[in-house]
């Protein structure tokens, strides 16, 4: 189980949850200021960008010299346990802005915005 320490060295999200919220906050943040912010290093921060992107989580979008960042509408977490859900909740939640509607720009009913 572990000794105490260990049990309580834990994080409620993961590192690229973590990245993903702060690109939410700001879609023009440079990945320094990411890996700064989420106390990882710029080649770890470029690989879970990557990630995200290849997992359909978020676009990069080349913006003049610079990438700018836009988080996919409708995406879902990966666990089975969370199926269905979006991620703009948990963003929406952790950044202080409005959820987008996601189901309705998907052509559902608002209140089918969960697998059922």
């Amino acid at each position: 189980m572990g000794t105490a320490s260990q049990r309580h060295n834990w994080t409620f999200l993961t590192n690229h949850a973590r990245v993903l919220v702060t690109i939410a906050r700001d879609p023009a943040v440079r990945l320094r200021d990411v890996a700064a912010t989420c106390g990882l290093t710029e080649r770890t921060v470029q690989t879970i960008v990557t990630d995200l992107e290849a997992d359909g989580y978020l676009q990069r979008v080349r913006d003049g010299r610079r990438n700018r960042y836009e988080i996919s509408a409708g995406a879902v977490f990966r666990h089975p346990a969370e199926a269905g859900v979006q991620v703009a909740g948990l963003l929406a939640l952790l950044t202080g802005a409005p959820a987008a509607p996601a189901a309705a720009s998907e052509g559902l009913p608002a209140d089918r915005s969960r697998a059922e």
